[in-house]
């Protein structure tokens, strides 16, 4: 018999998590696919080729939130500056460049998603 490494529990729960996060499919080159017993991928595609750039297994629903979000926040905070001097600056430099009330958009995000999990 094939050893399992994802519990049933967090194939439901993992499953959850790549549905809330829909958006940032549509949005970026970032995407999750269920590997059956192996649990969830995520996978990054940088450029254009043969291979996806990126790719890591979570068999843990919180650790794939965490991986996900941190994957939207660097898209919804990188986005807006390309092209501009701001785009050399740490993602969290950037952050504090938006107004307070972009900046408390941003974080109650993180509250939405969590309840898409639910």
């Amino acid at each position: 018999m094939a050893e399992t490494y994802i519990t049933e529990e967090q194939r439901v729960r993992c499953q959850k998590v790549a549905d809330a996060f829909n958006e940032l499919y549509e949005q970026t080159d970032v995407m999750v696919a269920d590997a059956g017993r192996f649990g969830f991928v995520r996978l990054q595609w940088f450029n254009e080729g043969e291979n996806f750039d990126s790719a890591a297994i979570y068999s843990d629903s919180s650790k794939l939130f965490e991986e996900l979000w941190q994957k939207w926040y660097e898209h919804e905070v990188l986005t807006p500056v390309l092209g501009t001097p701001f785009e050399a600056l740490e993602y969290d430099e950037i952050f504090r460049t938006f107004s307070k009330d972009r900046q408390e958009e941003i974080l109650k995000k993180k509250d939405y998603f969590r309840a898409l999990c639910r």
